[in-house]
């Protein structure tokens, strides 16, 4: 549909005053035939005078801008990124010092800030399966990270051996901050990011696969909420001005699911996974569900 734009009364008579005094200035020099020709050519060569130029809409009118919820975003990426370098490399101290329970007890808070951004360790090459690969997803001579410590401490009972595994974890750990400071983010990047950390609770937080051997899948599942949750508030204005039942309806499901995620807080951390009984796991789960259908549905309410 082509849309007539009107111009406006005072520039209509703004242009026909200058063009009345260039005719007199013209005739005035005797050149009033020469420039006759030349305004005939401007007009002809579809040359658009900056009053008429200025009058046009802007290309980009009405589509939504997604800069600053970008460069937020990656603010907070670098912010999560710095601190879990800093809980990584206490964590891996203690492993390489053979503490094993001062390393049991850092563990899941160090993986919390790595949860929280995964998507963007999931674009930067082989970084997510070198940090987060559990057993078997790769092949065992490349398997690594903190789930081949994390079997160490609980299954094995030992840090023995873990100490070349610590020195790695921790340079990926510090490879992963350096790449996100140039890392490219898009919107999409964003909505389908937000959509993923859901999946990756409902693929293997709630089914316990996640922390197989400590059973700390609650921080990695809260992590993966609030990851999740930080994008989607990050994009709420432009949502709320597209479709506010959407908005308000992603809202109070993320209230929902952190509301019955919050009775399994223990101190600073969360109870064991184990400790669930099934009718809680089937709640949670019916939760996520609730939440992840209408997220699902952000991207394209947003355009991309």
């Amino acid at each position: 549909m082509k849309i007539g734009y009107a111009v406006p009364a005072g520039l209509l008579a703004a242009s026909l005053l200058f063009a009345g005094c260039a005719s007199k200035d013209n005739n005035h020099n005797g050149n009033n035939n020469t420039n006759s020709g030349n305004n005939a050519a401007a007009s002809n060569s579809g040359v658009i005078s900056p009053a008429v130029a200025a009058a046009e809409p802007s290309p980009a009118a009405g589509t939504a801008d997604f800069t600053t919820a970008i460069e937020e975003y990656r603010n907070y990426v670098i912010e999560q990124c710095d601190e879990f370098v800093k809980q990584t490399e206490s964590f891996t101290t203690a492993v390489k010092a053979g503490k094993l329970e001062d390393a049991k007890a850092l563990y899941a808070p160090a993986r919390m800030y790595y949860e929280r951004i995964e998507p963007i360790a999931e674009a930067l090459g082989d970084l997510d399966p070198n940090i987060d690969a559990r057993e078997n997803d790769v092949d065992a001579a490349d398997w690594r990270g903190f789930h081949k410590i994390e079997q160490a401490l609980w299954q094995n009972k030992t840090t023995d051996g873990m100490s070349d595994v610590a020195d790695q974890l921790l340079k990926d750990a510090q490879l992963l901050r350096a790449k996100v400071e140039t890392a490219e983010i898009d919107a999409n990047l964003l909505v389908t990011g937000a959509v993923e950390l859901l999946n990756e609770v409902s693929s293997s937080k709630v089914t316990g696969e996640e922390e197989r051997y400590s059973h700390t899948d609650l921080y990695d599942f809260v992590a993966n909420v609030e990851g999740a949750q930080k994008i989607y508030e990050l994009l709420k204005p432009e949502l709320a001005k597209k479709d506010p039942a959407l908005e308000q309806t992603i809202g109070e499901r993320f209230t929902a699911l952190l509301n019955e995620l919050a009775p399994f807080k223990s101190g600073d951390g969360y109870v064991s996974y184990e400790t669930l009984k099934e009718d809680e796991i089937r709640k949670l789960s019916q939760n996520l569900d609730a939440l992840a259908e209408p997220l699902s549905n952000m991207g394209t309410i947003l355009g991309v």
